[in-house]
């Protein structure tokens, strides 16, 4: 019996269907995970996406495109195949697509974020931002493996924006704005929402601004923000500035005057990758799943069949095939999201560097 989901040159397809989700080439009709520049591109004819995703999907790919939106578990049948939308927790209206057919059951994840992957259960440790990550039963699951690999496990979230909020004061008491940087979408609103605003004035770069208002259009609730320009100087010395990593090094940051510098990434939990991107300060902040996360989110499923994608697939692959699980990959073109930021340069082989393309949200 054919696969629900295979992997073309366009990008994944859903033969039965016809249809792409998260095609890297033009196709006729695409349904969107989120509106990552490695997920969601120009040039499909028809795009169906999540409700939540469609302020950010227009912000990004502009008003023309011709959209179509689901509600979350709303279905709709095309060609035979009964496609839904599920919340994957990762950014703002980011979705895991479940298709059924003759009765057999798919999902393909996009990127997803579990909260509680290792911190103690509850509201602190959930993305905010987003609706929180749904398991879907299903016969097979696709999934991402951004950060298949033990050694990553988040913090608990209260005790990093802990961490993040003393950083900030003290800068303050010393009179030097904090600089955080983070990717403009996903990344950048969850250290608005989670930062404590009674520090001092939080200064936003415009490509975080415009994302901004979509996520508040959405009905996500950020702290009051400011251009550096709208701020007298003598505040800036106070002031949380989030900016996209783009920024670093740039004439952009001279009106901050003295500052200390930090970015917010999974990847700070490799040994070195503070040093490579020549910051005061790293967070260990991320919108996917840690490896525990992963393992959650795949058992979850109930999937006998799991075929992964972007990230560590080779080490996934293994780990799945000793659960006795039947487990393959997916070669695709996500992970190289290169809207705010090229991925940091690896300075170590073997099982610890960051694999090629560091996607924007990580």
């Amino acid at each position: 019996m054919q696969d629900l989901v295979v992997a073309t040159p366009d990008g994944l397809y859903c033969p039965p269907g016809d249809f792409h989700i998260d095609p890297w080439r033009p196709v006729s009709h695409a349904i969107i995970t989120h509106a990552h520049a490695d997920h969601a591109r120009r040039g499909h004819a028809h795009y169906l996406a999540s409700d939540d995703s469609a302020g950010v999907l227009r912000a990004r790919l502009g008003d023309d495109i011709v959209l179509q939106t689901l509600g979350w578990g709303e279905a709709v049948e095309h060609r035979g195949v009964r496609i839904s939308l599920h919340p994957a927790g990762h950014v703002l209206g980011s979705a895991q697509v479940r298709l059924e057919h003759r009765g057999r059951v798919w999902v393909a994840s996009g990127d997803y974020f579990v909260a509680g992957d290792t911190g103690p259960q509850g509201a602190a440790d959930v993305n905010a931002t987003c609706a929180p990550f749904e398991p879907v039963r299903c016969d097979c699951f696709i999934t991402e493996s951004t950060f298949g690999l033990p050694i990553y496990r988040w913090p608990a979230q209260a005790a990093l924006f802990a961490d993040i909020n003393r950083w900030w004061q003290q800068n303050a008491e010393l009179g030097r704005a904090s600089l955080l940087m983070g990717y403009s979408f996903g990344k950048a609103q969850r250290m608005l929402a989670g930062v404590d605003p009674s520090i001092g004035p939080i200064v936003v770069h415009g490509a975080v601004e415009t994302l901004n208002a979509a996520y508040r259009a959405a009905g996500v609730a950020l702290p009051a923000t400011q251009a550096a320009a709208d701020v007298p100087k003598a505040e800036l010395r106070r002031a949380l500035v989030v900016a996209p990593p783009s920024v670093q090094g740039s004439p952009w940051l001279r009106r901050f005057g003295e500052y200390s510098d930090a970015f917010a990434s999974g990847w700070m939990q490799l040994r070195g990758a503070r040093r490579r991107r020549a910051v005061d300060r790293g967070f260990v902040l991320s919108d996917h799943a840690d490896w525990p996360g992963l393992q959650q989110a795949i058992a979850a499923t109930g999937a006998q069949r799991v075929i992964v994608t972007h990230g560590y697939e080779a080490v996934m692959v293994r780990w799945l095939q000793a659960q006795g699980l039947e487990a393959g990959a997916f070669r695709t073109e996500y992970g190289d999201d290169a809207l705010d930021d090229p991925p940091p340069a690896t300075t170590a082989p073997g099982a610890m560097a960051a694999p090629a393309g560091e996607p924007a949200g990580g």
